[in-house]
């Protein structure tokens, strides 16, 4: 039977997602934990990788067993064996063509900066900090440039193992509460560090030492070298990826029936 499970993690203590030989992933420490309820070795399949100190809202995997449980039994019994910064949030049965990766229409990312002169004390593992004032309606203005489908060579790093840079925006909004600042990021996939790439550009313009008109000059010109640095990955979250209503999987992540993209890097 597949069972597909939705994921949240601190990423503070891992590699990553991905699983590794030389240190700690959020996936290992997944499977070790579904593999003791199951009394068998299984392996998971995500909807996106994420990188070294990322967090997840709601990262969604797939997974097969013939191991008679209930799904009461596999989440309780998956968390009691699950770090401290890991859990399972929901688990359920789901069609054998479910696919985490394949079948997933869109994937969604939150930024958060903490824009004020003095650095954070205080949840500092999810925040990015910037002491110079920000202005959020020029990032954001800057930021709908990057909607549509695009070669996104520009925000790519050069370790992307994508076939295409190719990706298509559906929705991306920066605005301000409070002292953070916060940049929210829909697209079909993503590429390998696109999202902090993006940010890494973003700020410039924010701090005003950068045109609005830049973040889509940078993309027309598809060069690497000339756009901003790569933001730091404590302030990145993957909300979760989004998938078509005949799944029936919980709302906050179902939603859209666009084609399902081929690849997801970030």
């Amino acid at each position: 039977m597949r069972y597909a499970a939705g994921i949240e993690y601190d990423g503070s203590d891992f590699l990553g997602w991905q699983r590794l030989s030389h240190g700690a992933s959020v996936q290992a420490a997944v499977e070790s934990a579904l593999s003791f309820v199951a009394d068998h070795p299984l392996e998971v399949t995500c909807a996106g990788r994420t990188d070294t100190a990322v967090h997840a809202r709601c990262q969604v995997v797939h997974f097969d067993s013939a191991a008679a449980r209930s799904e009461r039994g596999w989440l309780l019994g998956a968390n009691s064996r699950l770090p401290a910064g890991v859990c399972l949030r929901w688990l359920q049965p789901v069609a054998d063509d479910f696919h985490a990766r394949y079948a997933a229409t869109a994937r969604r990312y939150c930024y958060t900066i903490l824009n004020r002169a003095v650095r954070p004390a205080i949840g500092r593992a999810y925040l990015t900090w910037e002491r110079q004032p920000l202005d959020a309606a020029r990032m954001h203005a800057a930021a709908q440039a990057l909607l549509g489908e695009h070669d996104f060579s520009a925000f790519r790093t050069v370790a992307c193992q994508a076939r295409s840079p190719n990706r298509r925006v559906d929705a991306v909004r920066v605005q301000r509460d409070g002292e953070r600042v916060v940049m929210e990021i829909q697209a079909n996939a993503f590429l390998h560090h696109m999202v902090r790439n993006i940010v890494g550009s973003l700020l410039p313009v924010g701090r005003g030492e950068q045109p609005v008109e830049w973040l889509g000059e940078l993309l027309a010109g598809r060069d690497r070298s000339v756009a901003g640095p790569t933001a730091p990955p404590n302030g990145l979250a993957f909300v979760g990826p989004l998938y078509p209503a005949r799944f029936a999987l919980p709302a906050e992540v179902t939603g859209g029936d666009a084609p399902a993209a081929a690849e997801d890097d970030e």
